[in-house]
C-alpha cells in the first residue's frame, strides 16, 4: 500500500480540515477506497496510487485557493471537489462570486459593492490613484475602501496596507482615558480593526500587522514618511485640518493608491477650524487621477433606522438654517 504526505504549511490546516475535521470526513465519503489521516499539519494518504493522484491535486487546489483568498468557502469547496481536474494542472480555481464581489472574508462570507455609489468607489480605486470617498454614517465608505486594499494585497498588487485616522475628541478628553498612548489611540482606530477582522482570519492578521504588511497608526504618525507599493487609507478625514490632509497626501510614493472617506455633517474639530478634507476637495478637483464620490443615504447599509435618523437629522439642519435676513436698504437708517 503506497503512501503520501500533503504539508499544510501555506494555511491554516483547519481551512482544509474543516472544524472538527469535517472537511476530512468529506473527503473521505468521496474518496471510500483511500485511508485518510490528519497528524498535526500534515494529511497522509495511503492507498492506490490513481486515487491518491486525484485526492491529491484536489487538496493542492484547495491549499491554492486558501492562499489566494484567505478562506474556503463552501461553494468554492464543492467547485473544486465536483471539478475533474488532470494532476498538475497549474490554474487556480476562480473564486465563487457575484456582481460587485471584492473578496471571501472569514467564515465564508462574500465581501461586495452593495448601491451604485459603493459600485462607483470600487471603479473610481482602479481607474484613480486618489480617491475622496465622502458620504453620511453607514454607507460603507470604510469597509468598502479597506475591502479594496485587501483584495489588492491578496492579488499582490501592494506589498502593505496602512490604515489611518486623526485622534479627534468627539465630546471626550484623552487625557483622561486611562492607560499609555497605545491604549488611549486604539478605540479611535477600532472600527478599522472591525473591518480587518471580518476579511482576514484572526492568526494571518495576527502575522500581517506583526511584519507590519498592515499598519493600523493615527495620522500624526505619518509625518515624514514614504508610503511605497502601498494601500494607504485616511479614515474620518473631516477631521484633519488643512495643513494635516496637505501632509497625508504628500506621503504618497511609488506605486501606492489613497481612498480618503470622511462624512461631512460629522466635523469635530473646534468651530473656528476649517475641515481639510473640504479644502482638499476644493483644491484637488480638477487634478487628473483624482476623483470624488459622494454617497448618501440611499447607501446606508445598516438597521433600516439608520437611514431615518440620517435624514431628520438633515431636515432638521435645514429648518435650524432657516430664511436669512434681507439686507438692509441703503437708505435706512442706522
Amino acid at each position: 500500500m503506497s503512501e503520501t504526505r500533503i504539508r499544510l504549511d501555506e494555511v491554516h490546516p483547519v481551512e482544509i480540515l474543516g472544524i472538527n475535521n469535517e472537511r476530512l470526513k468529506l473527503l473521505q465519503q468521496q474518496f471510500p477506497k483511500l485511508i485518510i489521516l490528519a497528524r498535526g499539519n500534515e494529511i497522509i494518504l495511503k492507498g492506490d496510487d490513481d486515487e491518491m493522484l486525484r485526492l491529491h491535486e484536489k487538496i493542492r487546489r484547495m491549499i491554492q485557493y486558501v492562499s489566494r483568498y484567505q478562506n474556503l468557502p463552501e461553494p468554492a469547496l464543492s467547485n473544486i471537489l465536483e471539478t475533474n481536474t488532470k494532476p498538475g494542472a497549474s490554474k487556480a480555481p476562480a473564486p465563487v462570486h457575484e456582481e460587485g464581489f471584492l473578496l471571501v472574508g472569514n467564515e465564508g462570507a462574500v465581501i461586495k459593492a452593495k448601491t451604485p455609489n459603493q459600485h462607483r468607489l470600487v471603479t473610481a480605486s482602479e481607474n484613480d490613484d486618489i480617491v475622496f470617498a465622502v458620504g453620511p454614517a453607514g454607507t460603507g465608505k470604510t469597509y468598502t475602501s479597506v475591502a479594496i486594499a485587501v483584495r489588492a494585497l491578496k492579488n499582490k498588487q501592494v506589498k502593505r496596507i496602512v490604515l489611518t485616522r486623526p485622534a479627534v475628541e468627539a465630546g471626550e478628553n484623552l487625557g483622561f482615558l486611562p492607560g499609555d498612548l497605545k491604549e488611549k489611540i486604539d478605540p479611535y482606530l477600532r472600527p478599522l480593526y472591525d473591518a480587518l477582522d471580518d476579511m482576514i482570519p484572526p492568526e494571518k492578521l495576527r502575522q500581517y500587522m506583526e511584519h507590519r504588511i498592515i499598519e493600523v497608526a493615527p495620522l500624526a504618525f505619518m509625518r515624514g514618511r514614504t508610503l511605497n507599493h502601498a494601500y494607504v487609507i485616511l479614515d474620518e478625514a473631516q477631521n484633519t485640518t488643512p495643513s494635516q490632509i496637505k501632509m497625508f497626501l504628500t506621503r504618497m510614493g511609488p506605486q501606492a493608491k489613497f481612498i480618503i472617506t470622511g462624512d461631512l455633517t460629522q466635523i469635530d474639530l473646534p468651530r473656528h477650524q476649517k475641515s481639510g478634507l473640504i479644502s482638499a476637495i476644493d483644491t484637488l478637483r480638477d487634478i487628473e487621477g483624482i476623483s470624488v464620490i459622494r454617497l448618501t443615504t440611499v447607501d446606508v447599509i445598516r438597521h433600516r433606522l439608520v437611514k431615518d435618523i440620517i435624514t431628520a437629522y438633515e431636515r432638521e439642519d435645514e429648518m435650524n438654517k432657516g430664511p436669512k435676513d434681507p439686507p438692509p436698504h441703503p437708505d435706512a437708517v442706522l
